[in-house]
């Protein structure tokens, strides 16, 4: 093999035990091989790590004798690796897997999980990470406690992000999110794609910059490096800024290039990340200061690392080298920036440490049980003996956590919900403000403290939104648009009758029946109770109407009483007169029942002693007129009608028409009787407490017993109406029952019409207009003659016929 595919950044020490590691650790790009000249005659360069074919170079070399790279041969047992360390991305452990689950090497991976689709791989694989559907699960959480809908989502196009966008965003969509854009993005491995990765990066550029959603999913996108590449270009093109709220996955480190330092850290600023938070590992610190170049000479990476972290060069590599600034011993760590290194131990390399003390533990282990598994040499162990305690290791690491696997061989853990905060200064923390707890299987606690939360500045340090469009306000359901996703919709009014009380209703909803909607339609206002009350204006003047009649007609009756041996009192019945008056007085009285509160008594008895006190009413005027008819008829010779003259007759028509009303009003209260009741719908704005007529038709059978006795005065009345009587009562009679029908026929389609206190208000005013007509039509020209001309009250007058 040529020596330019060889790889430069490996490091080795010498051991009993020894555990391989193949891990990211830099960033550096070659042209791609043309295969039209010999790699080695080319320049020294470096590949990205992220190709298979280092990835398999290294896992094969972990095989072979140090140093002696021949593949399927290694001449030394005594640099076996026990197990294998490998991530952060699922294709560094996929490739690692390709080769090592061959050989049946125990792998612990960090990072991104690969997915396995072989048993017999995924058996030596464990995860020095939480399964990624909590990582997921976190996520959508954490999208839908901010009522984030309108989101975007970059992702790594490999299998992984393939997988993500078929399987985990459909979940997403099921839960009301909508995507304003998936994007996904390519490795860059080589410089000869500059041209195609500076188009690619302008491309996602302005797709954030256009985009409309303020909340953005970066899946798999490994380092801050490329995020940074993204919000530098709109400066260049002088456009806005690119202002959004990232959400960053579990395995993103913050690695940046050199060139990167000087960028500012504002575009990470209240950014949210799912991962898990490393905690203080006691001398990580004092570790790093110690670290320098000439450390370990057989470190290969190191070198590089300290040129590029401190632009300098070391005489005598093969970079530029720039006589004023070479490498010295006063450079240190930490005076590096937080954009270039950290001081402190990041979630990748906490995972990194986890792994190796799993490892160590295992070992331990198989130690202390090795006479009972038959394994007396750990050196001449083989690899595939550790798997089994492997995946069994439980202990507690330095700070405190218990690391072990579930039989999945992933880590059992949670993760936690990061809120990256920067300063002024060009330093950032990490700030814990959730955690998703895993534990609570089948349910995932999930908790967040938005207090705690620092907001981007361009938001005002205030939760932003990201919907699709304005949200619609109470008073407003959603329409959906057209074409458009169903995130974006168009606020409509509620229409009559409905409400919504919350933003973006898809429904307007009706109020209780007790309630109506305000006229904002955004809440419902208890309906007042309502009814025909004594105090009101209208409830007043019925009443006092009522008395005021009661009180001319107890006059009248008291005038027909003093001069009841007058002749115009006792003709046609004196006994009917006083019968018909006392009626008019208990149908004023009746009136009152219908005004105040309805009470079981009330309503048991206004319609029915209404009922009856009319039907003796009119079936009085009935008798009366039959009683002139007869009179004149009896009158001619050889008639026989004489016999009918007399009381008797008057008193079965009153009688029997009192019977048959009382019948109908027994039957009505014995099987369906009216009760109080609340009418919620009749009116929009009042619930109606009124008097349930319980059955209608015996309420009806009520009211057309009392239309037919009123029809049969009226044809009667109008049949005596010229009858030769000096004071001709049928005259009176007729107009009376006309005005009686009249008011009771345009009775029925205005109680219909009418609702409330209104309807009871028209059965009121109809009882006392007809008893008022009554009373005037037949006893008015009466009173005149008694108390203004007595001198027509005498038999003479009342016997005078007519020529």
């Amino acid at each position: 093999m040529g020596r330019s595919l060889g790889i430069h950044h490996k490091y080795h020490m010498s051991g009993d035990l020894h555990i391989g590691a193949i891990l990211s650790q830099i960033f550096i790009s070659s042209d791609e091989i043309s295969f039209r000249q010999d790699p080695a005659e080319k320049s020294q360069g470096y590949t990205v790590h992220f190709l298979p074919d280092f990835t398999y170079l290294a896992s094969m070399e972990l095989l072979s004798t140090w140093g002696k790279f021949v593949p399927n041969y290694k001449c030394d047992t005594q640099n076996n690796p026990a197990t294998v360390i490998g991530g952060p991305t699922s294709e560094v452990c996929l490739f690692m897997a390709d080769i090592l689950c061959a050989y049946k090497f125990s792998q612990i991976t960090y990072g991104s999980a690969p997915l396995m689709d072989k048993k017999n791989e995924a058996v030596f694989l464990h995860r020095m990470f939480p399964s990624g559907s909590y990582q997921y699960t976190g996520i959508l959480n954490l999208i839908l406690h901010f009522q984030w809908t309108w989101i975007g989502v970059i992702y790594v196009d490999n299998e992984m992000g393939e997988r993500f966008v078929h399987n985990v965003l459909p979940v997403f969509v099921q839960n009301g999110i909508c995507f304003d854009f998936i994007k996904a993005v390519n490795h860059v491995n080589f410089f000869s794609e500059i041209e195609t990765m500076v188009n690619k990066f302008i491309e996602t550029s302005y797709l954030f910059w256009t985009s409309t959603a303020n909340v953005v999913i970066l899946k798999d996108v490994q380092s801050v490096l490329v995020l940074r590449i993204w919000i530098i270009i709109p400066f260049h093109y002088d456009l806005p800024k690119i202002n959004k709220v990232w959400i960053l996955s579990a395995e993103i480190d913050f690695a940046s290039l050199p060139i990167q330092r000087d960028w500012g850290l504002s575009f990470i600023n209240g950014a949210l990340s799912v991962s898990l938070l490393p905690k203080k590992v006691s001398g990580f610190h004092e570790f790093l200061q110690n670290r320098k170049p000439d450390t370990y000479q057989e470190d290969g990476f190191i070198g590089d690392f300290w040129q590029h972290a401190f632009m300098c060069s070391f005489p005598g590599l093969n970079l530029e080298e720039s006589p004023e600034n070479i490498c010295t011993e006063e450079n240190k760590l930490e005076t590096l920036p937080m954009s270039v290194f950290e001081m402190s131990m990041s979630s990748l390399s906490y995972s990194i440490y986890n792994a190796v003390y799993a490892a160590a533990h295992a070992l331990h282990d198989i130690d202390s049980s090795s006479f009972k598994h038959g394994i007396r040499d750990l050196q001449k162990m083989q690899p595939w003996q550790l798997h089994h305690f492997l995946k069994r290791v439980i202990f507690n690491n330095t700070v405190g956590e218990q690391i072990s696997f579930n039989t999945n061989g992933e880590l059992v853990a949670g993760f936690d919900i990061i809120n990256w905060v920067t300063f002024p200064n060009e330093t950032f923390n990490r700030v814990k403000v959730g955690r998703i707890e895993p534990q609570s299987l089948p349910t995932i606690e999930f908790t967040v403290h938005e207090d705690a939360i620092v907001w981007p500045s361009w938001f005002n340090q205030a939760q932003p939104l990201s919907l699709c469009n304005d949200q619609c306000y109470p008073g407003y359901s959603k329409r959906k648009k057209e074409g458009e996703p169903f995130c974006c919709y168009d606020c409509i009014p509620c229409p009559e009758g409905k409400i919504s009380a919350k933003k973006d209703m898809d429904n307007c909803f009706q109020c209780p029946k007790d309630h109506y909607p305000n006229k904002n339609r955004d809440f419902c206002i208890l309906k007042s109770l309502t009814f025909l009350t004594f105090e009101e204006a209208l409830g007043t003047s019925l009443a006092s109407s009522a008395l005021f009649l009661f009180c001319v007609t107890a006059l009248v009756l008291g005038i027909f009483i003093k001069h009841r041996d007058t002749p115009i009192v006792k003709a046609n019945n004196r006994t009917l007169t006083y019968t018909l008056l006392l009626s008019l007085l208990l149908s004023f009285l009746c009136a009152l029942l219908f005004i105040g509160q309805p009470w079981k008594v009330t309503c048991l008895f206004r319609q029915t002693s209404f009922g009856i006190i009319f039907s003796v009413a009119v079936s009085s005027v009935l008798a009366k007129t039959v009683t002139v008819i007869l009179a004149f008829q009896a009158t001619k010779p050889e008639s026989k009608l004489r016999k009918w003259l007399g009381k008797r007759m008057a008193t079965s028509i009153v009688i029997s028409s009192l019977l048959i009303q009382a019948t109908i009003c027994t039957v009505w209260l014995s099987t369906f009787p009216p009760f109080p009741d609340l009418d919620v719908n009749s009116m929009a704005e009042e619930v109606i407490l009124e008097c349930n007529e319980g059955s209608i038709t015996m309420f009806y059978c009520l009211l057309g017993f009392m239309a037919f006795l009123s029809l049969c005065s009226f044809t009667a009345a109008f049949y005596a109406r010229k009858l030769p009587d000096s004071f001709n009562e049928a005259k009176f009679i007729t107009f009376s029952m006309l005005v009686f029908c009249s008011v009771w026929i345009s009775f029925v389609p205005t109680y219909l019409s009418t609702k409330g206190k209104y309807m009871v208000a028209v059965e009121i005013f109809s009882i006392l207009a007809s008893s008022a007509g009554l009373l005037g039509c037949i006893f008015f020209p009466k009173c005149y003659i008694i108390l203004l001309r007595p001198d027509l009250n005498t038999r003479e007058q009342v016997m005078k016929r007519k020529h």
